[in-house]
């Protein structure tokens, strides 16, 4: 009984986690639209990086060291690749318009699927590159075939997919031994390595109300949706959650029509369609595995489910 649950855990949570990360990581998509086009990508990464940072440190508390663990230079690297993909989407959304932006940055589900095998041998399923090709195409008709703008955006945007692609198998492999915590902790110190710089030659400091509203709430939004998103990887492979994250694509559109008074169009019907039902159709070819092998302990057998091993 007790690996049937561990089997029904591993089903639920992962999804769940993802899309509540991605929900919250949309509220930040709003927030960054909203502070001023005064605040450059480095005022951005700067609050970003740094309020995460307090925040982590004050989580922890200082009882014991919260960058100690047996992986530095994974963490380290995730931190790195982590920085660059943030960065490059918005350098790229700077230069480009956000549709266009966005449509080559959620290749990075993609370039996971590369990744894993090739990295740490972890299996993609026929229905797995299925779904991550009808995500694709539903993001592509979601923003209207919008792939104008110049040669360096593009090159940014995809770059930030490629390095998130990268990301996301790392932190799969990290959150075997190591918490989520200390994962967001090591990306925002790389973050502000990259950022502090930028943000020293003239920082921008929140002038008003609204401003010091915004940043805070890019903290918490970005602090939370990581944490939950590091914390799903323990529960999925990460060209799955990948695939679950890619939702934050629809619920952007949402927002906008909802908040920024964007139009209702077939082509979000259509591709929202495209993209929430690849994720459901994956979550229930993974629940479909998972009662099977629940059949297969019920009779004594060893179960052959592909299902990702419970976070620690």
């Amino acid at each position: 009984m007790k690996r049937i649950r561990i089997l029904i855990t591993q089903t639920l949570a992962g999804p769940l986690l993802m899309l509540a990360s991605a929900l919250l990581f949309t509220g930040l998509n709003l927030i960054i639209k909203l502070l001023g086009a005064h605040f450059r990508v480095w005022d951005i990464g700067v609050y970003r990086f740094l309020g995460g940072m307090a925040m982590i440190l004050v989580i922890v508390g200082p009882r014991r060291n919260p960058f100690r663990s047996a992986q530095v230079p994974l963490l380290v690297l995730r931190g790195l690749t982590g920085s660059i993909a943030f960065l490059a989407l918005i350098l790229a959304i700077r230069m480009l318009p956000v549709s266009t932006a966005l449509i080559y940055f959620y290749t990075y589900p993609a370039f996971a699927a590369i990744f894993a095998p090739l990295i740490y041998r972890e299996q993609v399923t026929r229905s797995g590159i299925i779904s991550i090709a009808l995500v694709f195409v539903g993001t592509l008709i979601l923003f209207d075939f919008t792939l104008g703008g110049g040669w360096l955006g593009q090159t940014l945007a995809v770059t930030g997919g490629l390095f998130a692609g990268l990301t996301v198998v790392l932190i799969r492999e990290l959150r075997a031994s190591n918490d989520s915590a200390i994962i967001y902790l090591y990306f925002c110190a790389m973050g502000l390595i990259f950022c502090l710089p930028g943000f020293l030659t003239a920082p921008v400091i929140p002038s008003g109300r609204q401003d010091w509203f915004l940043c805070i709430g890019l903290v918490a939004t970005s602090l939370t949706a990581q944490l939950l998103m590091n914390q799903g990887f323990g529960y999925c492979r990460s060209w799955e959650g990948g695939l679950f994250m890619s939702t934050e694509v629809l619920f952007t559109a949402l927002v906008g029509i909802t908040f920024l008074g964007d139009p209702m169009t077939w082509r979000l019907v259509v591709g929202g369609s495209l993209i929430l039902g690849s994720v459901i159709a994956l979550n229930l070819m993974e629940a479909f595995q998972v009662r099977r092998a629940m059949a297969a302990l019920k009779l004594g057998q060893s179960p052959k489910t592909p299902v990702g091993k419970v976070a620690g």
